[in-house]
């Protein structure tokens, strides 16, 4: 199949009968490698330089107009017709259904699982995201340290929800690895690594977390995901 998107006159698709992944290895885009490689489809990554502005090459913002990572390509996506998709919690939710793995089929804990991914989404990025600017970035210089101490709080709480989640539960969703864990590992093995910020949220009185984080960590799918687009 030949692919016809603009993004390939920039990214050429050596394999274009595999899926496209453009991405990058931040928290974001490293769920994406992960779970591809977790489910095992065939696909071709190409590695977008967003420290050099390459997601907001013409190229790029033809696939997302937002200018972020990850995105992905499909050519043979439903009726097998191409499906380009950015936003990573939609593209979780698209390679589950597609490769029937990492999201019940049963429509109640289908919907649980897709709610601990917004969650993700909505609360840990952003939360994680900021604490990482004011504490690692430019942001650490600000004397004004209210901000900071805001997004550590909340950051910390939102700790708090998930180490009670996994009180008595492997995983997420209890015995079963899924998306929700696939969309949180990458963030909280970043705000305790590169953000080093283990100690300002207070990180090792969550000890259900370290675990599950320890027993993601570990998975070899996991391990090649996070080298997806390494360099």
């Amino acid at each position: 199949m030949t692919l016809d998107h603009a993004i390939f006159t920039r990214w050429p698709a050596q394999h274009p009968d595999r899926l496209q992944l453009f991405s990058a290895p931040t928290p974001n885009g490293v769920k994406v490698g992960i779970m591809l490689e977790e489910t095992g489809l065939a696909y071709e990554p190409h590695r977008i330089d967003i420290m050099a502005s390459e997601s907001h090459d013409p190229a790029f913002l033809a696939l997302n107009p937002n200018g972020k990572i990850p995105a992905i390509i499909d050519p043979d996506g439903p009726g097998g017709k191409p499906l380009a998709l950015w936003e990573s919690g939609a593209i979780l939710i698209y390679l589950a259904d597609k490769s029937g793995q990492f999201l019940s089929a049963d429509l109640a804990a289908r919907y649980e699982t897709i709610q601990w991914v917004m969650w993700q989404v909505g609360g840990v990025g952003p939360m994680f995201g900021q604490l990482g600017f004011f504490h690692k970035f430019v942001g650490k210089d600000y004397e004004d340290k209210r901000p900071r101490n805001r997004y550590a709080a909340e950051s910390t709480r939102l700790l708090s929800v998930l180490d009670e989640r996994l009180a008595d539960r492997a995983w997420i969703m209890g015995d079963d690895y899924s998306i929700a864990d696939i969309s949180l590992l990458g963030w909280v093995r970043n705000l305790i690594g590169f953000y080093g910020a283990r100690e300002i949220v207070g990180f090792d009185r969550f000890k259900q977390a370290q675990r599950w984080l320890d027993a993601g960590l570990a998975r070899p799918g996991v391990q090649r995901g996070l080298e997806v687009t390494a360099e």
